[in-house]
């Protein structure tokens, strides 16, 4: 049977709460998203029944905060966070509350970060409840924080962050008071876990509001604290010739605002980074005035990898942006390539990511894609040879022929498989042929 979209679920969660005496709301951004036309991601549920309440009115649930008064219910494969209604206070280290109190929902709504998000919609009874000022907000397309801003921020130093994102999302302005707030308390930032900041920067890099967030990033005073490299991209000038767009920064924020709407999750990062050395490896010509960049992109990779170590992403997403990062110059000599070294840079696990950021690359500066429409030809045809892609012989193969292992077995396939890419070998039969010669030359 095909499960009940979520938001069916949603309400039905809702309507087995209050028939059973409790109230119920959906809270946060599920209103905020509902009330904007737009789909909501998750669907969070405010009530004042308490953890082990609502454990008995549903069949399966996990108390992921159950000191917090927060619950999961499950349904199916979806998962409903339902908590119960709270005050927060004593927090200490800018991420927690020291203790919680059980309360109304209208003191649930005063605790949270900002008016959009302090929203409470009944979905029986169809009716909005605001007792923060949200709805006025929603419309006037502004973030401010419930309360005094400082004193929201200082409870949980990653709504400094929160705040850049949502308005980078919504496309909404940041109400003048609070911005003021985010900037003053911008270095409590750096207290945060690299965890909690990764995951507000995917969302912020996110296309469409991707470039949109990383000039609030600047703005807001919070780029230094996480991700400082990029500071130094803000001045780095680049020549006229390649790069009319100016500095380094500017040029990233262009390839962010030109990302597809469905652009894979490395994409945007091998957009910041590709270019992250540049600054350190600038030099200016006496003579012409040109600027290079020698080396850049192999700088660039090191660099990289200790960025996205650093914000602790998974190893083998950096291993494809570093990828990326270290050969994206190679694209400016695809059509001088050997057809051998041309295969292999198209049978790269990581072709169709660097592929794009290259189009980027080049919609972000000069505007050329020659490059580009040359290697979506390229590839086109490559997918015409199938046989292209596993190599025509194996160790196993050169030792059958004779071959013991060893560093001239590893040149011999190397080379095999160079010829099979310039198409000077076809088949095995041809690659056995050639090798079985080859062998008893070297003897």
């Amino acid at each position: 049977m095909k499960p009940a979209p979520p938001r069916e679920t949603a309400v039905e969660i809702v309507r087995r709460l209050q028939t059973a005496g409790f109230a119920a709301f959906w809270v946060g951004g599920c209103v905020r998203d509902f009330l904007l036309g737009r789909e909501p991601q998750d669907y969070d549920i405010a009530t004042d029944a308490r953890p082990e309440q609502i454990e008995k009115l549903f069949k399966r649930t996990l108390a992921v905060g159950r000191k917090f008064g927060v619950m999961i219910v499950v349904e199916g494969k979806q998962h409903f966070q339902v908590a119960t209604f709270r005050a927060e206070a004593e927090y200490r280290d800018g991420r927690r509350p020291g203790r919680v109190v059980f309360s109304s929902a209208e003191a649930d709504a005063q605790r949270r970060d900002f008016t959009v998000n302090g929203l409470f919609f009944d979905p029986i009874a169809e009716k909005l409840h605001d007792w923060v000022g949200g709805e006025k907000d929603l419309r006037a397309k502004i973030i401010r924080t419930i309360g005094a801003p400082e004193e929201r921020f200082a409870e949980d130093h990653l709504r400094l962050l929160r705040a850049i994102r949502f308005a980078a999302q919504l496309g909404f302005e940041i109400e003048p008071e609070t911005f003021a707030a985010i900037k003053k308390l911008a270095p409590k930032i750096e207290l945060i876990s690299a965890e909690r900041i990764r995951d507000e920067l995917i969302k912020l890099f996110s296309p469409p509001h991707a470039g949109h967030g990383l000039v609030l990033l600047r703005d807001s005073r919070l780029l230094p604290g996480v991700l400082p490299e990029l500071i130094a991209t803000l001045l780095c000038q680049q020549s006229p010739d390649y790069h009319p767009e100016g500095t380094v920064f500017e040029h990233i924020r262009l390839m962010l605002e030109k990302m597809p709407p469905h652009a894979p999750p490395s994409l945007p990062w091998a957009v910041i980074l590709h270019d992250i050395a540049k600054p350190a490896t600038a030099e200016r010509d006496p003579v012409t005035g040109t600027i290079h960049f020698y080396g850049h992109e192999k700088v660039g990779a090191a660099l990289a990898e200790r960025i996205l170590e650093r914000l602790r992403f998974p190893k083998k997403q950096i291993e494809e942006i570093v990828a990326c990062v270290r050969q994206h110059m190679q694209f400016k000599d695809v059509k001088q390539m050997r057809k051998a070294t041309l295969r292999r840079l198209l049978l790269r696990k990581t072709f169709p990511l660097e592929l794009e950021l290259h189009r980027l690359d080049c919609l972000g500066s000069h505007g050329h894609l020659d490059h580009y429409e040359f290697l979506l030809a390229q590839a086109a045809e490559l997918k015409k040879k199938p046989s292209i892609r596993p190599p025509l012989l194996t160790g196993r193969d050169l030792i059958k022929l004779g071959m013991s292992p060893g560093p001239a077995m590893g040149a011999l396939l190397e080379e095999l498989r160079e010829k099979q890419l310039a198409d000077e070998l076809k088949t095995p039969r041809q690659a056995r042929k050639w090798a079985e010669t080859r062998i008893k030359t070297a003897e």
